[in-house]
């Protein structure tokens, strides 16, 4: 199906919340590794894993994301290595380290101890030496983050789509055959009616027997009761809930809390038809109903 819309160039706007993309390249001396994935979300939830020392690109991908997606619990991990030589220095803290060793020391001469205070040993103390490199140009560094990045991005994007594309096919065929079912809870309900008045009619011939009966008095009640099982405001608006549902998956935007809103609605209308059902086939057509309108919410929670 997915194909056949590709092919009448048609674009597939619906989105799932699911997706994973994977990029790397080497740009400017770096070889970066981009890496994105998501799954469902009421909101937009970003998280991410980034190298030491280029946390301040964490901001920049949560907001050039979201400018693409709008819901969904997202995860990036982004590994950056540094192939080019740059000006480091590795310093040393005097103070710390003369504190080290006056303890040593002082421990050796307190408990007798064998060993003396070496290189090596005061080495393991990684807390004496810091790392200092020359500063990174941060805009040059996220431009190359973002070219590696984009056709990661644009691959989980597309992921959604086919997925969108697969959600939006069987949310149309489950609404088509919920259409049928509405198309026989109208055409039964006028003959419900008409058995009604049909019973009634032999009920009050039995029990007054030869004796005439007033036909305007069954009228009246054939009347009353058409109007305590009557649908079709319900079979209107559910139809109408189905036509703005197709015009839903067609949007280009998202839409995946508003068709959620939808479902509830449909629900409703369900219910009600099925509150005022007093024949057992169309009791069981709203268990059929609301069977399918559960396979669309259910389906509905993974769209955008």
């Amino acid at each position: 199906m997915l194909v056949c819309i590709y092919e009448m160039g048609m674009s597939a706007l619906l989105r799932s919340m699911t997706g994973y993309g994977r990029n790397e390249s080497t740009v400017g001396g770096h070889h970066i590794t981009f890496e994105i994935k998501a799954v469902n979300h009421k909101y937009f939830e970003f998280s991410s894993r980034v190298t030491r020392g280029y946390l301040f690109l964490e901001e920049k991908l949560k907001s050039y994301i979201q400018s693409q997606i709008s819901r969904g619990k997202v995860d990036v991990f982004l590994q950056i290595e540094t192939l080019e030589e740059s000006d480091v220095q590795v310093l040393v803290n005097h103070s710390l380290a003369s504190g080290y060793v006056t303890a040593l020391k002082e421990l050796k001469e307190h408990y007798v101890l064998p060993d003396e205070v070496s290189l090596s040993l005061l080495s393991r103390y990684s807390d004496i030496f810091s790392v200092h490199k020359a500063p990174e140009n941060e805009e040059a560094i996220w431009e190359a983050v973002r070219q590696v990045a984009e056709p990661a991005i644009r691959s989980f994007i597309h992921m959604r789509e086919i997925e969108g594309a697969r959600l939006r096919e069987d949310i149309l065929t489950k609404a088509s055959k919920i259409i049928s079912i509405v198309d026989q809870i109208e055409t039964i309900t006028p003959e419900t009616v008409n058995d009604y008045r049909e019973r009634l009619r032999a009920k009050i011939e039995e029990f007054l027997g030869d004796n005439r009966f007033d036909e305007q008095r069954v009228l009246t009640e054939v009347a009353i009761f058409a109007d305590k099982v009557a649908v079709d405001e319900e079979t209107v608006r559910l139809r109408s809930h189905f036509k703005q549902l197709e015009i839903l998956v067609d949007s280009n935007e998202p839409v995946g809390r508003k068709i959620d809103f939808l479902v509830q609605e449909m629900n409703r209308e369900a219910n009600t038809i099925g509150s005022k059902s007093v024949n057992s086939k169309i009791a069981y057509m709203v268990v059929d109903i609301k069977s399918e309108i559960e396979k669309i919410r259910e389906q509905v929670q993974n769209i955008e």
